[in-house]
């Protein structure tokens, strides 16, 4: 055949040289190869995508440890600005408002840029808004606390203070204050600036939207497939330390009065206990803030795409790689380039591609029963620290540096064990589903344990007991009036408790008929109390201190069985946590990953992010016995709640959500079934056939090589 077109010796050569690459080729066919007789390239240590990992899950830490920290100092928030819980609940909402303006764009044109850049800026975003939610405390004046008790100018005199006597020109004092204009009044006090706090934690909304669906998108896309289980897991357990230190960093700067290092703290006459402290809420975000931009450098050197993790050259076990044994490719012409995409392309594939993902009856399920979840979760996270404060008598420093040290631990042990338990039985999709629902059942029946958990009321006199020492709930304000302080012309509205040696706490040194004082500061101690003279049960002196009386030492006892069914419900319920993101991931097309996931966040932080801590912090205020007083008179912050209405309220509203999520959960998990059913046997029936194509190939394959083989030869030999 050489010869015959016009086959030169050259000619024949090429022709010779072609035959013997051509029976190389048949002698090592690379379809034949065994997958046990290939050996792969191992991955190395510091490969980019574990790079991205250990980036990734930094991030999930810093963000967490930013909003943790936000969440621990909602109780400072609330007192320095003398706000409501509804409105406090507003200013939470904030954050998942600034996720709303951005999350559908960044989740799907996000996919199709450079996702570990956009996390990059997003992170400076964050460090930004940390800066400004701080800015309020070095443009207001110094904190001051509600008080009708003069304090001496030298602390270390002891000048006698008549309460019950000298309350007559304090009540003018307030009118004075009442006279003013209103408005001149609001602007002295920076009532307003909470605004800033407001914006601040709407910018980290903004900053945080780019770091859960594009990373995780990233990870799924180049990781294996049974791999991705377990580096979720990782970031998410990495991610967990970010609450537990934000946690204990709240619980520290509420220890710090809020103008440390401005004001002489001896002349603080409350602690950290009182309902009217202050904690440095402002420090902690400058801290967040840093950590956040120091995590966000090295996604700007990371590469827009990698190459699949088991998809590296692979070669013979036993013999080394040389070029006798290198596969020879078909053709040699080098692919051509993809041609870029254009954003006006993306952006007429976006509607298809919404319509698509909705179309999706799972995913859709996924998204209601998650969001019914996180309007439980959310609600219960945010108001957790002023329940164990208002119904176990914890200071706000506690019960954020128990969260910390207790509950945080137990989640990141619990998403690292459901991380695991996926990887070592190879769960399913079903498998995932049956393990998510039963760990959240679980832990939400340790939930319903806490309801029994109780403890009584504070007693305080003309609120939770009456001055004759009769236990009953008032919320009227005249009812904190008796004979016994009725000549002291109190004013009702301030909040300055006293504790009497019976463990009686009245709400004001007036109220309870105190006529002299002695000492200064916190060791302040007022005499001759008339109320405490009168009480049904004796005391051992008619004296007060300043502050509330503790509670009961069986309410800590109670208190300690709580912490150990919320510490184990929190272990449980995070055992279905990497689960639930595998449902999630296994239920819709690859392409539509970033997209569905950002679709999702929106929805769950809209729906479920910003509504929660509103309603929760509305119906808590509803349980308020005793609000406190602005400095311009109006309504302040609530220093006093009726507990067992709290419990009831609080714990009522987790139990029904978690309950209708549970409906839906039912609802998800049969569709699940009927899904995997269709699958298996559209599975099966395609296998089948393959399976005969399969061995007709091998069978014939090695024939046709020779076949081909020996009609070269003769053509060359022609």
């Amino acid at each position: 055949m050489c010869e015959r077109e016009g086959g030169s010796r050259l000619e024949k050569h090429q022709c010779t040289s072609y035959l013997e690459s051509t029976r190389a080729a048949a002698q090592y066919p690379p379809l034949v190869i065994m997958k046990a007789d290939v050996k792969e390239e191992p991955e190395p240590c510091c490969s980019k995508l574990k790079m991205f990992l250990a980036s990734l899950s930094f991030v999930y830490f810093a963000k967490a440890f930013q909003g943790s920290y936000m969440k621990s100092s909602i109780t400072q928030i609330e007192r320095r600005f003398d706000i409501p819980s509804s409105l406090i609940g507003v200013i939470d909402g904030s954050f998942e408002m600034g996720n709303l303006l951005v999350i559908a764009f960044v989740s799907y044109f996000g996919a199709k840029l450079h996702r570990p850049r956009l996390i990059g800026i997003g992170c400076l975003f964050m460090a930004v808004g940390s800066l400004i939610t701080a800015l309020p405390h070095f443009f207001q004046g110094p904190y001051k606390y509600e008080t009708i008790v003069s304090q001496p100018q030298d602390v270390n005199t002891t000048d006698i203070i008549q309460p019950c006597m000298a309350n007559q020109s304090k009540v003018l004092e307030n009118e004075e204050i009442l006279a003013k204009s209103m408005a001149e009044c609001e602007k002295e006090s920076s009532s307003s600036m909470w605004i800033y706090v407001f914006l601040g934690n709407m910018l980290r909304g903004i900053g945080e939207t780019p770091v859960m669906p594009l990373g995780v998108s990233y990870l799924d896309d180049f990781a294996r497939e049974e791999n991705t289980a377990f580096y979720l897991a990782c970031t998410q357990t990495v991610g967990i330390l970010g609450p537990m230190f934000g946690f204990l960093l709240g619980s520290y700067c509420a220890k710090l009065y809020v103008d440390i290092g401005f004001v002489d703290l001896d002349t603080v006459s409350i602690n950290h206990k009182d309902s009217r402290w202050v904690g440095a809420w402002w420090l902690g975000f400058l801290v967040t803030g840093a950590v956040v931009l120091l995590a966000g450098i090295p996604f700007w050197f990371l590469p827009k795409s990698l190459q699949k993790q088991g998809e590296q050259k692979s070669q013979p076990a036993d013999d080394p790689p040389n070029e006798q044994d290198q596969f020879i490719p078909e053709s040699s012409v080098p692919p051509e380039r993809p041609r870029p995409v254009t954003f006006t392309e993306l952006a007429k594939d976006f509607l298809p591609s919404l319509k698509r993902l909705f179309s999706n009856s799972v995913y859709l399920l996924i998204v209601c029963t998650s969001l019914v979840q996180v309007n439980g979760f959310i609600g219960m996270i945010t108001f957790k620290p002023k329940f164990m404060e208002q119904v176990y008598g914890q200071s706000p420093s506690k019960a954020v540096f128990l969260i910390g040290i207790m509950n945080l631990p137990a989640v990141a042990l619990g998403v690292i064990t459901g991380g695991f338990v996926m990887k070592r039985f190879k769960l399913g999709v079903l498998g995932a589903a049956r393990m998510s629902i039963s760990a959240s059942f679980l832990a939400f029946l340790a939930l319903l344990m806490q309801y029994f958990l109780q403890c009584e009321n504070a007693q305080v006199a003309g609120l939770t007991v009456t001055y004759e020492g009769v236990k009953e709930v008032s919320y009227q304000q005249d009812s904190l009036l008796s004979q016994c302080n009725m000549g002291c012309s109190c004013p009702l509205k301030h909040w300055d408790p006293v504790c009497s040696s019976n463990g009686i706490t009245f709400v004001s040194p007036c109220l309870a008929g105190c006529q002299t004082s002695s000492g200064a500061g916190k060791s302040m101690v007022f005499h001759n109390c008339t109320c405490v003279e009168t009480w049904p049960v004796p005391a051992a002196n008619a004296s007060v201190i300043l502050g509330q009386c503790p509670r009961p030492s069986d309410c800590d006892y109670m208190f300690r069985f709580y912490m150990a069914v919320s510490v184990i419900g929190s272990f449980i319920s995070a055992c279905g946590a990497t689960p639930g993101y595998i449902v999630l991931l296994r239920s819709i097309d690859a392409d539509l990953k970033s997209l569905a996931l950002g679709m999702m966040t929106l929805v769950v932080r809209t729906l479920g992010g910003i509504p929660p801590p509103i309603y929760f912090g509305a119906l808590i205020d509803r349980t308020c016995l005793k609000w406190g007083s602005k400095r311009c008179g109006g309504q302040g912050a609530c220093r006093l709640y009726d507990s067992s209405a709290f419990r009831v309220t609080f714990l009522g509203l987790i139990y029904g959500l978690y309950s209708m999520s549970y409906v839906l959960w039912g609802i998800l998990y049969s569709r699940l079934v009927k899904r995997h059913k269709k699958i298996t046997l559209r599975n099966q029936a395609k296998t089948g056939g393959q399976e005969v194509a399969t061995m007709n190939n091998g069978n014939t394959l090695s024939e046709e090589n020779h076949k081909s083989e020996k009609e070269q030869e003769k053509e060359c030999s022609i």
